[in-house]
This record gives C-alpha cells, structure tokens and sequence, in this order.
C-alpha cells in the first residue's frame, strides 16, 4: 500500500464517517459488508471510535454462498429467511442506529443461474426486510450506501487491465472527490449546489415532465405535496446525512398513475446478480403495460413481476451528463455509480422523505397523492448527452430543464 493510495483510503474513511453516515457521539453503526472488506471495515471502525461512536457491529456477506445456495438448494429452501436477523436490524433501528452498507457486486455472479430461482430468494428477502426498509425510505435513520472494489467486480469494468482493481480504487476516489485535500469541505459545497437545483425545481412547481431522447418519449406527473431534494437527508433525530457516495442527483417521486410513454435504458442495470442491457418499458396511466430487453430479460420480467407496485415508478432522479462519473466514460456495472452518471428513474417503493410530512401520514393519504408502495426499489438509467428534458407548469407552459443531457435551469 503506497503513500498516496493510503491517504486516499483514510480520507474515503473519513467521508463516508463525517459526511455520510455524520455519525453521532453515543451511536450505534452496523457495517454490512463482503468479507473481502474485512481491512477497510477495520479502519471505518477506528474512524468511527474516534467520532464517539457507542458501539459498532460488523455483518458480513459472501455473494459465493448465495451462488451456492441458488444452484444446490430446493425451491423450498429458497424461501427460508433467517427472520431473526431482521428482527434484530429493525430493533437497531428503533435505537437510532447508523447503517453502512458497502457494495461490492460481482455483476455477473448469477448469470447461468435460472432467473426464476433468483426471483425466489429476492421475493422471500424483500419480504422479510418490509419493516427495516421502512427506516431507510422514510430516511428515519440515517444510513449509506458506499463502493468497495472487488476483483470480479473490476475486472468486469476493466476486463483488459492487469491492474483492474487499482483502476477501480482510483475511479472511486475520483468520484468520490477522495484524490483531494479537503475533501470534507468540498463535500459540503457539492451538497449546497445540489440543494440549490432543489429549490429551483420546487419553486418551478411543475406538474409534470416531459423526456424526449433516443428511444424516449415519456411524461411523468407529480402531487403538488411532494417535493425535490438532493441526497441529503434528515433522519428523525434532525441530523443531516448523505445516503449514496458518489452522489451527483436531485430526486423527487411521481405520482404513480401519471407516467405515459416509453423510456429506454441508457446503461446496464446489475440487478440481484444478473445484466439487464439495453431494455425499453411502455407506461400507460402508470403502469408498464409492455417491455423489451436485449439481455436479462426473464430476470427483468421477474422484477416487474414482484408485486403490483413493482410496475410501477417510485422515484424521478436528474442528473447531469457533465459530472465526474459520467465524464470518466466508464459503466461501472454498479447502480451506486452509473445511476449518478445519469438521469435514472426507480421502479417499485417511493420514498416519504420526497413528501412534505410524509413520516407523519397514514398510508392511505399517502396512496392519496400517488405514493407508490412496493418490496423492491430499483433504479435504472436513462440519461445521455442526447436527453431533452421540460417542465410543464400548471397553465400548460413549458420550461427548459435538461437540454443535452444538462441543466439549464438557472439561479433565481
């Protein structure tokens, strides 16, 4: 380990501690992790010590044993969950507990694995995590989605490397504004820019968009309660935290009957294990009414397949094309970094934290303005430097938001 890749991994340490996760003296952090990652578990433990950290717990995962489990196990194998360990999750979350998950995909770990098996453990684990998941859309707690490279994983995005892993490490710390001095401070402008595209969309008070690029005409409708935010979020103790590093995305949600057209993927979507390329959905009143896919497609038809709401859109990101992921001009095979390279839209679960006071409505008022309620939330990209975006505001005029792929939209 050299001088400058050592700093660069203590200062990813110390962003994913203080901006992210903004730990809390007294707080309790759960790391679900590979067991690749023991090493770099071992120093975000050191580092959150140091924050005053109550007590941390490390869970680790080995994506070989799921493989395993999915190849020798029977079906009705597959539907048997250890619910004690999700009981345990959600009773840390009631005490505040503070989540990282570090994700580590092989993308394509279950390529020969028959879909519908895979659909099985996801369905059973979807389920069983009902309860947890609430925390995390709601934003009740606070919690982080972060990169640890992995070999398959690099080696996947750079397959005629013989250093893929260094590569990955070193497009991680540029991503992630690591490979600089200050990079905490660099961090909390990033955000204040974010937050400002924020407040110009609510202030648009749009009641629609309008996506129009190759493959891609769709409208998607909002409910005048909700609302755009950046990836910061408040957890219900009133601390700030940063959910997904790298972030570059402004999100709100739909309303769920009022998305019509058709919207085709710009990049590969790494779903449970298996590629989805170069897929194309149809939307009417809502719904997908029709799909295609060059590859993966029994896997994305099993997806759709969840339940009804997994048809249907939970959540409406914009992302410029000019920002440092997208300008590297590499798929990572990984939603955390691909889906901020690129406008992307969610199927499934919405999320309450885009809704004015929606941790304190019912779910029927909720399902009143549009919510969509779903086990899973999958993001998928469809941005490129040939997207147009508009925003129609309630006299029927449309606006500017996206041309070419960037925001237009300026500061009051």
């Amino acid at each position: 380990m050299d001088g400058q890749f050592k700093e660069n991994l203590e200062r990813y340490a110390d962003l994913i501690v203080q901006v992210g996760l903004n730990l809390q003296k007294d707080q309790e952090l759960l790391i679900s992790a590979p067991v690749t990652a023991f090493e770099f578990v071992r120093l975000i433990t050191d580092k959150a010590y140091d924050a005053g950290a109550l007590h941390v717990m490390a869970d680790f995962h080995d994506e070989e044993l799921r493989k395993i489990r999915l190849e020798k196990s029977s079906e009705e194998g597959l539907k048997v969950f250890p619910h004690w360990k999700q009981r345990g999750y959600t009773e840390m979350a009631e005490n505040n507990v503070a989540l990282l998950n570090l994700a580590a995909p092989n993308p394509s770990l279950l390529r020969d694995i028959d879909p519908a098996r895979v659909a099985i453990l996801n369905r059973v684990s979807a389920e069983a995590s009902k309860e947890f998941s609430a925390y995390i859309g709601g934003g009740k707690i606070s919690w982080l989605i972060a990169a640890y490279p992995t070999r398959e994983w690099a080696e996947s995005v750079f397959p005629d490397s013989d250093n893929a892993v260094e590569k990955l490490w070193d497009s991680i710390f540029y991503t992630t504004r690591t490979d600089r001095d200050q990079t905490v401070e660099r961090w909390e402008q990033h955000i204040t820019g974010l937050n400002e595209k924020a407040r110009l969309l609510n202030e648009g008070n749009y009641k629609k968009l309008h996506y129009k690029g190759p493959g891609t005409d769709l409208t998607i409708g909002f409910h005048p309660e909700t609302r755009w935010i950046s990836a910061q979020f408040t957890n219900d103790k009133g601390v700030p935290f940063v959910p997904n590093l790298p972030t570059e995305e402004v999100f709100t949600i739909p309303d769920r009957a009022k998305v019509n057209g058709v919207v085709t993927s710009t990049k590969p979507l790494n779903y449970g294990g298996t590629l989805i390329k170069d897929f194309s959905l149809t939307f009417k009143d809502g719904k997908v009414v029709d799909f295609s896919a060059r590859e993966g497609y029994e896997t994305l038809k099993n997806l759709l397949d969840t339940d009804e709401g997994a048809s249907y859109l939970g959540e409406v990101a914009l992302v410029p094309h000019d920002s440092p992921i997208s300008n590297t001009n590499i798929i990572f095979n990984n939603t955390l970094f691909d889906e901020n390279a690129s406008c992307h839209i969610a199927l499934g679960r919405a999320l309450t934290v885009c809704v004015e006071n929606g941790k304190e409505m019912s779910n029927e008022d909720l399902q009143s303005i549009g919510f969509n309620e779903s086990m899973v939330h999958v993001d998928f990209m469809i941005g490129s430097n040939e997207l147009n975006i508009d925003g129609e505001r309630e006299d029927g005029t449309l606006e500017p938001i996206f041309r070419n792929g960037d925001w237009v939209v300026a500061s009051n």
